[in-house]
């Protein structure tokens, strides 16, 4: 008789990127470049939110002031008021790929995320994003399964750590 596996036998999700799970977030600081998609000028950005976040125009100027933003919220907020590129819905999901692809190229982050093992990545927050991730037990979970499938390529050999 085969004996069926318990929730027990699982181990429990990351659902908090904070604390020493901080490395999770895209605030998290760690440099990552983005060329511009009209001039395809690269550019590099202190974290993965500001390079998200300027990716959603494609105004030059724009993308400078998201750059320079001190913090990855003030990025988050002038990503707010950025002149929407009109194909924005339709590249999100491969440019928040990208970004989180080559921020765990680094050989250092690398080894914290493959360190989660199999357990699930769950983007938990309070802000209502149920896009990226999940609130109040609803939510896609975007970021989430793109950790998931960026751990899986790293511990398959598909992308390597420097």
């Amino acid at each position: 008789m085969t004996t069926q596996p318990t929730l027990s036998s699982f181990e429990a999700p990351i659902d908090c990127f904070d604390g020493e799970f901080a490395f999770l977030s895209n605030f998290f600081p760690c440099p990552v470049t983005l060329p511009h998609p009209v001039t395809g000028v690269p550019k590099v950005f202190p974290t993965v939110e500001h390079a998200f976040q300027a990716a959603k125009t494609l105004d030059p100027d724009e993308w400078e002031t998201i750059r320079a933003q001190p913090t990855p919220g003030k990025a988050k907020r002038a990503g707010r008021k950025a002149t929407m590129r009109p194909d924005w819905d339709q590249v999100k999901l491969s440019v928040m790929e990208r970004l989180v692809e080559e921020k765990f190229s680094k050989r250092r982050l690398a080894e914290l995320l493959l360190a989660t093992g199999e357990r699930p990545l769950i983007e938990g927050n309070t802000w209502g994003d149920r896009f990226w991730g999940v609130c109040d037990g609803q939510g896609e979970n975007h970021l989430g399964r793109i950790l998931m499938r960026v751990r899986h390529r790293l511990r398959s050999g598909e992308t390597a750590g420097r």
